[in-house]
């Protein structure tokens, strides 16, 4: 039998749920990561570099998975703590300096510079802060820790093959506590699918390149779904027959995002606009929108298209994907952006 199917059948007795005398101490589980991740045909170098550090689960991580907040802020609480005028100015600015750039990605992947850099404010701050736990040993904490060990396990061997194709090295390959990384809070998994080398310097560098950085969203975006041509979303108003009908449709969507099920059904802007649902100031929903489902907070309603559900997948929260668009929507547009955003 080859050697990967061994490693993969003796990991697999060890699934969360048996018993912790049973479990193998790190040490031991740690030696047969190395010699799958051989096995798998990460380089021994590798391997040695990756993993030299890795002597026992980080109890910061533990801590912070076992203390994740229960509940969510209010969207319009959220909204109102991220989109702050100094957020608002930061975006413009990075808007401004990197305009000529955003643009060129922008007109690659069909995805609004303008919600690119949404994205890019949420995510890490403008490249201001992405983390700072070194992502092996946070994966390697997460994987052996039985609570969503087969998750973090999958994520761990594809650090491994990042680190193996010479992206990143291991002193640079940081994150968040969860082992998300970079600017734009990949995990490796997304990171082996959607990142992008836009700057042609033969490196995917989601930790120090701008273009790289804004690529990598982009294509995310559109690889979950994003049209070009088509909005995210607007604020309207609704009538009081409007919030009895929202109040009885929600729920109803199906998708692999909870947020989905939070929402309701996608109608045609007819329906919205004969159930008294009007933009803010009064003024009619323009025939022209495309179907439409709507989220609402306490006090505010949205009506959401399908590139929203794009931004769903990047964070699956509406108080996150309403202050991306939010944001967006607050930084000037541009005549090569305006067609793509409205």
């Amino acid at each position: 039998m080859p050697v990967i199917a061994v490693v993969v059948l003796i990991v697999a007795s060890m699934l969360p749920g048996q018993d912790a005398a049973a479990r193998p101490s790190f040490a031991e589980w740690l030696a047969l990561v190395r010699t799958e991740a051989l096995a798998r045909g990460i380089r021994p170098e590798v391997v040695d570099a990756a993993l030299a550090d890795v002597t026992e689960p980080l109890p910061v991580v533990i801590e912070r998975d076992r203390t994740q907040a229960e509940t969510i802020l209010p969207l319009e609480k959220y909204v109102a703590r991220v989109l702050k005028p100094k957020t608002v100015k930061s975006a413009r600015e990075m808007f401004a300096k990197h305009r000529t750039l955003l643009e060129r990605v922008g007109a690659r992947y069909g995805v609004s510079p303008r919600i690119i850099v949404g994205v890019w404010g949420l995510e890490s701050n403008f490249g201001k802060f992405s983390g700072v736990r070194p992502t092996v040993a946070a994966l390697a904490t997460l994987a052996y820790d039985p609570r969503r060990s087969a998750f973090f396990r999958g994520e761990l061997f594809d650090a491994l093959d990042i680190l193996n194709r010479g992206d990143i090295d291991v002193a640079h390959m940081r994150g968040s506590w969860a082992g998300a990384m970079g600017q734009v809070q990949f995990m490796p998994s997304s990171y082996l699918k959607f990142a992008e080398d836009f700057d042609g310097d033969g490196r995917r560098d989601i930790w120090s390149s701008p273009a790289d950085i804004f690529a990598s969203i982009a294509n995310y975006l559109k690889g979950h779904g994003w049209t070009a041509g088509q909005p995210w979303g607007r604020e309207v108003t609704v009538s009081r027959a409007a919030a009895r009908a929202i109040a009885a449709d929600v729920g109803r969507r199906a998708g692999t995002c909870q947020a989905t099920r939070d929402m309701t059904v996608v109608q045609p802007v007819q329906a919205w606009t004969k159930l008294g649902v009007r933009l803010p100031g009064g003024a009619a929903l323009p025939a022209s929108l495309p179907d439409a489902a709507m989220v609402s907070g306490a006090s505010k309603h949205f009506l959401v298209y399908g590139n929203y559900d794009a931004l769903l997948e990047y964070n699956c929260a509406h108080s996150y994907a309403i202050s991306v668009g939010l944001l967006a929507d607050r930084i000037p547009n541009t005549n090569d952006d305006r067609r793509r955003t409205r």
